[in-house]
């Protein structure tokens, strides 16, 4: 059974940070490009970060650059988002997402990936 566990949301005030995780498993992590891709209420998902599985590059949105990191850790088949310097406009369901499509060398668009994780839900407010 295919699954993208996300955890590591909450609440958190303005300025303060967080580090999601998302646990693969059911497929061959190392072949699939891993992302996340976000749904602020009452808004469509947006596609934040990826990194491809060739060569590791990363790719961000311009609303996260120089904030967020993903990184891969391909032993424990896990992607994680560390969240720095987080704004009210951030708060979102934050969902994994996997593509088998596994080379990436821009940020693609959320229609792109075929596999989905249940979503961690983050919350900036004071």
């Amino acid at each position: 059974e295919v699954q993208l566990q996300a955890s590591g949301g909450g609440l958190v005030q303005p300025g303060g940070s967080l580090r999601l995780s998302c646990a693969a498993s059911g497929f061959t992590f190392g072949t699939y490009a891993m992302s996340w891709v976000r749904q602020a209420p009452g808004q469509g998902r947006e596609g934040i970060s990826a990194i491809s599985t060739r060569d590791l590059r990363t790719f961000y949105a311009d609303s996260v650059k120089g904030r967020f990191t993903i990184a891969s850790d391909p032993t424990a088949a896990t992607v994680y988002l560390q969240m720095y310097s987080l704004k009210p406009e951030d708060t979102a369901i934050y969902y994994c997402a996997a593509s088998a499509h596994g080379h990436i060398i821009s940020l693609p668009p959320e229609p792109f990936y075929e596999l989905w994780g249940q979503g961690t839900q983050v919350t900036v407010s004071s």
